[in-house]
């Protein structure tokens, strides 16, 4: 696996679990809206836009997933648990769709059993305003 996945996976993550905490944004809008500027932005830069940015859209999933629930520590060990199963689920699933929507939904839970069973929760950040 390369350092670019998990990267790219805790960059969409991240911009999109604070973008869905403003006012005028929610998880849906913030990540379709990211995961199209970072588009035009890997097209721009030649960047293999088609990969890159299907890494990149994956990680909103994570962002959007539960910004009132989970921490900037949960958020970050699911970005990189998806990043990984990423890597290997894509292959051995027919298309893109199902392997970011699994890959995003096995982290999430994961990360979300390991609080329910005692894990140390990171403290939710301030609501921004």
């Amino acid at each position: 696996m390369s350092i670019e996945y998990p990267l790219l996976v805790l960059l969409g993550a991240f911009l999109t679990f604070y973008l869905a905490k403003h006012s005028r944004f929610d998880g849906v809008r913030a990540s379709s809206s990211l995961s199209i500027i970072a588009y035009l932005i890997f097209s721009a830069l030649n960047l293999n836009p088609d990969l890159y940015a299907i890494v990149f859209f994956g990680g909103t999933f994570i962002g959007m997933s539960a910004p009132h629930r989970f921490g900037i520590y949960t958020v970050a060990s699911s970005s990189i648990l998806f990043s990984i199963l990423f890597e290997f689920l894509v292959p051995k699933l027919d298309g893109y769709g199902g392997a970011l929507g699994i890959s995003a939904f096995l982290s999430v839970c994961i990360c979300h059993t390991c609080i329910l069973l005692g894990a140390p929760r990171s403290k939710k950040p301030p609501p921004v305003q």
